[in-house]
Formats: structure tokens, sequence, C-alpha cells
């Protein structure tokens, strides 16, 4: 009986030279390539070249190695087929049982820093793994296709169970080998073709998209008990959710995950558009801010996001965008809040945030920017892309357009508000005000069909805070009713995208009032 044959030909060598060194004391033949051969000889492994087996040298650097029918005739022979055994036999080709590959490292590759050239990222895509690869899969019935280390204990454990016969690794390891293969085959096609994308076109939203990802983390639900739902990592990704560290508490929700999303976003925006500020801290309920502040203190930035609303914000999703010290734990102290993200924690803060035992802490190092870059949302039937990001206005064309201008801690302000409605739900009216250390909201009234409600609302939420206060909303006013309802809660300046066919009617009943207006010209409805 001929021996069975492995074919190994890996990038990643974790745990290779055990894996290698099983299968032959099973009387497993091995076919390695290159780099992978030369270690497993290191090892004192007997191991056959490639190219003895397709009577062919290796070429052009490796390019050209496995791309053989000696290679692919093994693999792909399919056992019951009489007619495909004796074409085998006739070819002097030879089947193989198990096939080890895991490919070049093109996303790290495309993650490095400095960016590397696009010749060496050429150089990183991998044809003759993903080939193998494929073909393994494709014809999982007869051949044992292993595509990453965390595989290799379960099939030797398998084998071993029946003396080294490739007949030990069951139909349904195979199937899951299969699916496997298939997957990371396609993970590594999709971030080819994005990189390739970003580099060699100039449209801001591809003409494709091509989804991939890590292996879904399975939620205890999703928005409700009755629905499942898992969390997908983005592929390569290190700078967002997926790179968090958690500290303590029970796993993350679906609705957690939504409104830790909402945070980081926001969080990341006033990093960005408020560096006038040292501190911010942003507190969210149900993915729309009910309070944000960029102060002088995190203290501060915490009291004064908090003040803005402190009844929504019971089993709040809380971010800042500094490291968050003792002071600060103190200052939350028994308060209830789901989740907190951050750039890090001093151990002491840590550990007082941490004596709740239902609250989750995570760390996100760094916390970053928020990336111009196209995101992705699924309707029925499509997905949406568009380019998101913080409010991109261009405040030295911004316009005054009422006798009363704003001053210079005006503009700083709508600077911050600016930024906080854009991510509140539209229609959306803020109220925001200088604080002793700098600036926050006292109302928010997100997510109406009439934006006069929504200024009701955030009147409501703001009380006697709205006096004197900046109103901020994410589109044009229609008509001048909600500069009527904005003054009678004392409103004393507005900021507005404009470009209403009333515009002129809005801007006299300012003047009439008194109230500063300035239009940015942006648009930052949020749906």
């Amino acid at each position: 009986m001929e021996r069975p044959r492995a074919l190994i030909s890996v990038w990643d060598k974790t745990g290779i030279e055990e894996l290698a060194e099983s299968l032959n004391s099973m009387d497993w033949e091995l076919i390695s390539t290159g780099g992978t051969a030369s270690k497993l000889r290191e090892a004192g492994i007997e191991v056959t070249d490639v190219s003895e087996v397709t009577g062919h040298p290796e070429v052009f650097d490796g390019r050209v190695k496995t791309l053989h029918p000696a290679v692919h005739g093994g693999i792909l022979v399919r056992r019951e087929s009489d007619t495909d055994m004796q074409t085998l036999s006739e070819l002097g080709y030879a089947g193989i049982d198990l096939v080890c590959v895991n490919l070049y490292p093109f996303e790290d590759t495309a993650a490095r820093e400095p960016p590397a050239s696009d010749q060496e990222l050429i150089e990183m895509i991998d044809i003759g793994g993903p080939t193998m690869v494929r073909s393994a899969a494709k014809n999982h019935a007869d051949v044992i296709i292993v595509t990453a280390p965390d595989q290799y204990e379960s099939i030797l454990h398998a084998l071993s169970d029946s003396n080294g016969s490739p007949s030990g690794v069951g139909v349904e390891m195979r199937k899951e080998l299969a699916l496997s293969a298939f997957q990371s085959t396609a993970a590594y096609d999709s971030a080819v073709s994005n990189e390739l994308s970003s580099r060699f076109s100039e449209k801001t939203i591809p003409d494709r998209i091509h989804i991939s990802t890590g292996e879904g983390r399975e939620l205890r639900y999703g928005e409700n008990p009755h629905q499942p739902a898992s969390f997908f990592p983005a592929s390569g990704s290190s700078s967002g959710l997926s790179a968090a560290i958690q500290h303590g508490g029970k796993p993350l929700s679906y609705n957690n995950y939504l409104d830790l999303d909402a945070a980081l976003r926001l969080a990341r925006s006033l990093n960005q558009t408020c560096d006038f500020a040292t501190h911010s801290c942003v507190v969210i309920k149900h993915t729309n801010p009910c309070g944000a502040s960029v102060a002088d203190s995190q203290v501060s930035a915490w009291e004064n996001a908090l003040a803005s609303d402190p009844e929504s914000a019971f089993g709040c999703v809380i971010a800042f965008d500094q490291v968050v010290g003792k002071e600060t734990a103190e200052a939350i102290g028994q308060h209830f809040f789901e989740c907190m993200i951050a750039p890090g924690y001093e151990p002491e803060a840590l550990g007082l945030l941490a004596e709740s035992k239902n609250r989750r802490m995570l760390t996100l190092e760094p916390l970053g920017g928020y990336p111009e870059e196209p995101s992705i949302r699924q309707v029925q039937g499509g997905w949406l892309s568009q380019v998101q990001g913080s409010p991109s206005i261009d405040w030295e064309n911004a316009r005054s357009v009422t006798s009363r201008p704003l001053d210079e801690e005006g503009l700083k302000l709508a600077r911050f508000g600016t930024s906080v409605i854009a991510e509140v739900q539209s229609n959306a009216i803020i109220l925001v005000s200088k604080t002793e250390t700098g600036f926050a909201t006292v109302g928010i009234g997100p997510g109406q069909t009439s934006r006069v409600e929504a200024v009701r609302i955030a009147a409501r939420r703001a009380g006697d805070r709205a006096h004197g206060a900046m109103m901020v909303s994410d589109a044009f006013f229609p008509f001048r009713d909600g500069i009527d309802t904005s003054n009678e809660i004392g409103i004393s300046s507005v900021v507005q995208p404009g470009g209403s066919i009333r515009d002129n009617e809005v801007i006299d009943a300012a003047n009439e009032f008194g109230m500063a207006m300035l239009f940015t010209g942006t648009r930052l409805f949020r749906h």
C-alpha cells in the first residue's frame, strides 16, 4: 500500500515542525517547497522537494513552483473514478492526501508603515498558494486541506486514532476544513481587491465592495432576545472596536457595539475638530449623544457632559479621548453606565471603575482620528456606501448673515456644536453653551420628523440653561417658526447650513430678536 503524501508550503511556520514530525512518525511522505523545506530539513525531518515531484525547478524567485499537473493532478484526482486514477497512473503522478498551505502576508504588508511600494505589495500576492488551497478544498472528499496552525492539533489527533490513515479525518471534519479554506481565499482576494482599488483607482467610492471579516463572535442576542446576532471583526483592522481590549464584565451585546460605535465616532471627531480643548467626554444612549463636552480638565468634561441630560444618561456608554484618571473615576462614582471606551486607564481609576461588576471598560490605544473613508450599510437588496468622517466645514467661508456676528469664542462653540450634531439622528437640534472650563451640550433634540419639535425637545432638556445658549441645526429652517420658538426659550445665536428658499425670512426673524446667525453651507443629516 502506498504511503500517504502531504504537501506542506507555508509562510507562517508556527507549529509546522511539530506537524511535519508527527506526520513523518505516522509514515507519511512529505513534499515541500523553498523555505518550508529548508526549515524542516534543519529540524532533521525528511522531505522531498516539490521540484523532484514536478521534474521542473522553482523559477522566477519562487513565483512558479507548484503550478504543475504533477501537483494539481495529485490533488484533484477523484479516487472513486477509475478513469481519473488510470490517467494519473499513465502520467506517472501520484495522489496527494493532505495539503497544508497558508498564504503570503498581503494584509500585513498593505498595513505597513511607512507604506510598502506597489512592487513590494505585488510580490505579496500569492498565486500558487490559493490555487492549491482551492484545489484541495474542491476535492475535500479525498484531500485534507489545512490552512491554519490552530487546525494542526485536531487533525493530528484524528489521524493518530486511525494509525495515520487519511480516512481518520472524517467527512464532517473535511467539510469544515474545506469551508474554512474557501473562506480564507475569499478573504485574501477581498484584501487584494480592496487595497489595489485604493491604490490604482482615483474613485472615492470603489466600483465594487468586497467585505472580509474575521471569525464571528456570537452575541447573547441581537437588539432583542428573539434575534440571533454575532460581531464580525474586520479583517486586518487595528483601529476600531475589534482592536479594543475589554476589562472585566460580561460579554458585549449587539446594542453595546452600536452604542460604542457611536461613542467612538463622536470622541474621534471632537478630538480632531476641537483642538482648542484638552479633554472631551461623550455620553451615548441608544446611539444618540445625550451629552458631550470639551474642557480643560477631564473631570469637568465628564461633569458637563452628564449635566446635559442626567436622566437619559442612566445605563449609558461613555467615551473619553484621554487616559482616564483616578479623579475622573471618583467623579463618576456609582453612576450606572454599561460601557466605557478610552485610550487607557490609570491603574487606580480602573480599580475604582471595576468595583461595579456590570461595567465594561474598553481600551483602544491609540483612540485615533475619525477616518475619512467609505462606510457600508445594508438595505433590502443591496448596500449603500458613503464617505464618513468629521464635518468638513470650511470655517473661513462660513457666513455671518445677521447684524450681530459671532465672536471668536462663539466660532469655537459653533465648531464644537457642529461636531456633535453630525452624530445625532436627524432631524436634530442641539443647544450648546460655554462653560467655565470649555463647551458643552445643554439640550439635545434627536430624530424628529418636525424640526420645530426637535427645538422643543432640546429646550425641555435644557430648561433654564437654554437662556443665552447657541442653537445648532443639522439642516436649514424651512420657516421662521423654528427661530420664533428659539427666541421664546432665550437662544442667543443660531448655527445652521442655510439654503432654504425662505432664508431671508429666517434671517429677518433672527435680526428681529437680536440673535447672531451663522450659515455653514454644510448639511449634517444622519439617518
